[in-house]
């Protein structure tokens, strides 16, 4: 499991006083950067191997600008030529969202998925939910 804190911003609290829904994906984005490490090490989108293809949020409660926030994210499953990644977000003790999102490895010169290479998948599967 990775854990990327999150500090909330002025700007992504809405009329109603909370964080906005639109803000909770973006967080969630951020618990990814070191899967996408393990995929592209320099993080370089000229050598960028994933593409999203699929990713759902579930609202539990409401998050707050007052208190920092916590993403946790974790591989769901490891497949041939795609991953799911499972993400939670808390903010204190309360578990807010939760999600999943989807990506193929992608070759962008071809314009086509590829199998993903044997030592990412078994960097992948090292942090497969239990």
């Amino acid at each position: 499991m990775w854990q990327t804190p999150i500090t909330p911003r002025v700007s992504e609290t809405d009329g109603a006083g909370h964080i906005n829904n639109t803000v909770v994906p973006v967080w969630l984005e951020a618990g990814r950067r070191e899967v996408f490490r393990i995929l592209t090490p320099d993080l370089s989108f000229a050598t960028w191997r994933v593409a999203l293809v699929n990713m759902n949020v579930d609202y539990l409660a409401q998050t707050y600008f007052q208190q920092e926030a916590m993403v946790k994210t974790w591989v769901g499953r490891v497949g041939t030529k795609s991953f799911t990644l499972y993400e939670e977000l808390w903010q204190g003790d309360r578990l807010c969202a939760r999600g999943a999102a989807t990506y193929v490895y992608f070759n962008y010169e071809k314009g086509s998925s590829e199998p993903i290479p044997v030592e990412a998948r078994r960097a992948l599967q090292a942090h497969l939910k239990e």
